[in-house]
């Protein structure tokens, strides 16, 4: 897989996101046809349509990289320190809104500096007992139903996130799915470099990552759905023939609502009325993780 390696000097925004979105569909192509160890969907026979799905409080509860993050910590793979700081970049992120180009990625990257080092093996070793310990009950079966029933109709199924696309596609391929399109992680000799191809899979990343795969899969965007929570997928949205919002934040479901997308919410009782708690829960736990690292660290002191 080719890397962008053009650090010198940072180029524009859209031909970031536009660096990031090929990665990501020469990653999620490469990864697909790679996999031959486990059983696999059956062929697709409508070979111009697909379905997109994010993940987090989409096709998830909670954010799929926290779930890690949380998995990791238990295997003690970065210091107290080290999860007080990651914790506290995805509170910002969360609840703050700032949702600006440089601080995006800063935080993810710094967020997923912990990996530095280790292999892609053992990366991919841990995510799969990570899956198993800690998201596979957070599956909404609301949205894997809406996955099957595209699978059943003999269309492929890509997860779209901004989740690292090795962990994306052990989700995807513990659902039955066809595969996923995520952020790309730089690797060089099979280990990770802490540093990212591009930028994360956000915003108009994702729409560039299905534009890169359509065209490589032979895709047909306007016989294509997508699915998503989150207002900032609205780029994503926009591109495919069927646009539909799940467990839609504010945002998202007046935009919805403005351009006639179909809404689905899972969510029950308190939680419906809510929109948008999920993302804050996530963020209180990760709060909570915050203090516990503080408070480890002034013990040590």
């Amino acid at each position: 897989m080719s890397l962008w390696r053009g650090r010198e000097k940072e180029p524009a925004r859209e031909q970031i996101a536009t660096i990031a979105g090929e990665a990501s569909a020469e990653a999620a192509v490469a990864l697909e046809h790679a996999d031959r160890t486990t059983v696999r969907p059956a062929p697709p026979v409508d070979l111009t349509a697909a379905a997109f799905f994010d993940v987090d409080n989409t096709m998830m509860m909670g954010a799929s990289i926290f779930h890690f993050a949380r998995g990791m910590a238990a295997r003690k793979f970065f210091t107290s320190s080290d999860l007080a700081r990651f914790a506290l970049q995805q509170v910002v992120f969360r609840i703050g809104g700032r949702e600006t180009h440089d601080g995006i990625r800063n935080a993810r990257e710094s967020g997923l500096s912990f990996v530095a080092g280790h292999s892609v093996a053992e990366l991919m070793a841990l995510g799969e007992e990570i899956y198993d310990e800690l998201m596979a009950d957070k599956i909404w079966p609301g949205t894997r139903s809406l996955a099957q029933m595209h699978l059943d109709a003999g269309q492929r199924v890509w997860l779209v996130t901004a989740t690292p696309v090795d962990l994306a596609t052990i989700i995807a391929r513990r659902l039955g799915l066809t595969g996923a399109l995520g952020t790309v992680l730089e690797s060089e000799n099979g280990v990770y470099t802490g540093r990212l191809v591009g930028e994360m899979l956000h915003g108009p990343a994702k729409a560039h990552a299905v534009r890169a795969l359509a065209a490589r899969e032979g895709l047909n965007l306007r016989r294509c759905t997508a699915y998503s929570d989150s207002a900032n997928d609205v780029p994503m949205l926009s591109v495919v023939g069927t646009a539909v919002a799940v467990n839609p934040d504010g945002s998202l479901r007046e935009a919805a609502r403005k351009r006639g997308w179909e809404i689905r919410d899972f969510r029950t009782g308190r939680k419906a009325a809510k929109i948008g708690v999920p993302s804050v829960l996530g963020a209180g736990a990760v709060a909570g993780a915050v203090a516990a690292g503080l408070a480890y660290r002034k013990r040590g002191t």
